[in-house]
């Protein structure tokens, strides 16, 4: 029988970091099945997994299809009410499973749940990819509460809460199988970076709710594959923030937003050229070419998804952003 929880954890030659940390997943994560999803790794990934850890579940994938589109293949082969899409570069604690299950159960309109998270570097600050929960400005920039830009606060407590947010990071994100599923998963064009965004949004438009509970703690590694100074990361981030505006952003604002945001994207081409080398000036321009290319399909699924309770976000935003 399936339990009600699966943590599942996407693998990329990563072996080094289930080597480090998933004996404590393993050990703090009783009341759940844990699974290992694997993008076609060319270490011995899979060997240390069979031989070490007999009781996590892999699941092989037959290429390498990204985050987004490694989690949609991989999560078709389980079946449980709850997945944790757990990255593998994270240290779980002591009873890190209660509080969210508690607030699934307590709270039947909540779609999606974000534990703190913390830096695995420095334990007494957040970290940057989720921090506190995730919100958006009304340009279109996502940002945490317990980091705005590279600004990390230390962490006192002031996070200790459990509140609606706008998205959860997908480092460590609980979400409702039903609920991924009715949206068809993540959108497997963003190979990687924000798409965990794109689909909090999608779930927010649909009338659920996204939730941060600061009772539960994870450390975060962070650029465990694509470290902060990547090119590639750069490009990623910015297609793809474009294409997810484009497809959930309410009218009027997203024409606007949209045409503000080609501005200051080429400022910012300029800013990351200056800060981390020219081919961070070039990623920012061969993402907008990609986004460009990218219409046709994104006002597709605009078409598809964005039908009901659409204006919903349009609150979320500037409640947060003011």
């Amino acid at each position: 029988m399936p339990k009600k929880l699966a943590v599942v954890i996407l693998n990329w030659n990563g072996k080094s970091w289930l080597e480090k940390f998933l004996p404590g997943i393993v050990r703090f994560s009783q009341q759940s099945n844990i699974y290992v999803i694997d993008n076609l790794s060319t270490d011995d990934s899979i060997d240390f997994l069979q031989n070490n850890f007999p009781e996590v579940k892999v699941i092989k994938n037959d290429k390498n299809y990204g985050f987004a589109g490694g989690y949609n293949e991989g999560l078709k082969h389980i079946q449980s009410e709850i997945y944790c899409l757990l990255n593998s570069d994270v240290e779980v604690t002591e009873h890190w499973l209660e509080p969210v299950l508690t607030l699934f159960e307590r709270n039947p309109e909540i779609s999606a749940i974000q534990p703190k998270i913390l830096s695995y570097d420095r334990k007494n600050y957040f970290e940057f990819a989720g921090a506190a929960g995730g919100l958006i400005d009304n340009l279109g920039y996502p940002y945490c509460r317990g980091r705005i830009f590279d600004d990390i606060e230390e962490d006192h407590g002031q996070y200790n809460d459990e509140t609606e947010i706008f998205w959860a990071s997908g480092c460590c994100l609980f979400i409702r199988s039903k609920d991924f599923w009715e949206q068809e998963g993540f959108d497997e064009r963003f190979f990687a970076h924000q798409e965990e965004i794109d689909l909090c949004w999608r779930l927010i438009n649909s009338g659920k709710k996204i939730f941060y509970t600061g009772k539960s703690t994870i450390y975060h590694v962070g650029g465990g594959t694509l470290n902060k100074q990547s090119a590639k990361k750069t490009f990623l981030n910015m297609r793809n923030n474009l294409s997810m505006l484009l497809k959930n952003m309410p009218f009027p604002n997203m024409i606007a937003v949209i045409f503000a945001r080609l501005v200051l994207d080429g400022l910012a081409a300029v800013y990351f050229g200056y800060k981390y080398g020219i081919s961070h000036f070039w990623a920012v321009g061969k993402a907008h070419f990609a986004f460009y290319t990218q219409i046709p399909g994104t006002w597709k699924r605009r078409q598809k998804y964005q039908k009901h309770n659409f204006y919903q976000s349009k609150w979320l935003i500037f409640k947060h952003f003011l």
